[in-house]
């Protein structure tokens, strides 16, 4: 466990299920000692209904997020020098994200988190796939930054 950084970026393929969840998971945990902000290697997907649900099952709010790309986090400003550890938990933004920062000495951290997209054909064994793509990206969260803020804090 590390002490927490001022800033990160949580960054995956589309930025509709994975890259979200921690976004909101680390508002949730850690909530103004850090700047977070989330974004995929394209945008071409909405948020995931089944990724708000099994946040939303841990009072996180994600219903109301909008996918963004790298691409356009540069063109509305959001350079990726300015975040102080980008967290990528796909293979494809790991490479993107190496590839951005580049010219930079800034953290880049992988975390090989399951993409439950695809997984289970009932609701119910979506959802269970989806919970345990949650409850990895809290696990690893904890033990990177510490368990955060209790409810009702």
């Amino acid at each position: 466990m590390t002490r927490l950084p001022s800033s990160v970026l949580f960054c995956c393929d589309h930025n509709a299920v994975r890259s979200p969840m921690a976004e909101g998971l680390m508002k949730k945990l850690y909530g103004q000692d850090c700047y977070v902000q989330s974004a995929g290697v394209r945008n071409d997907l909405e948020i995931d209904g089944f990724a708000v649900a099994v946040c939303q099952e841990l009072g996180v709010e994600l219903s109301r997020h909008r996918s963004r790309s790298f691409e356009e986090m540069k063109e509305w400003g959001d350079d990726l020098s300015s975040f102080d550890l980008i967290v990528a938990l796909s293979p494809a933004s790991q490479r993107l994200a190496l590839e951005m920062t580049r010219l930079y000495h800034q953290d880049v951290e992988y975390w090989p988190i399951m993409d439950p997209t695809g997984l289970g054909t009932k609701r119910e064994e979506k959802l269970v796939s989806y919970r345990q793509t949650r409850d990895q990206i809290l696990k690893r969260m904890q033990e990177r930054f510490g368990p955060g803020k209790a409810e009702g804090e």
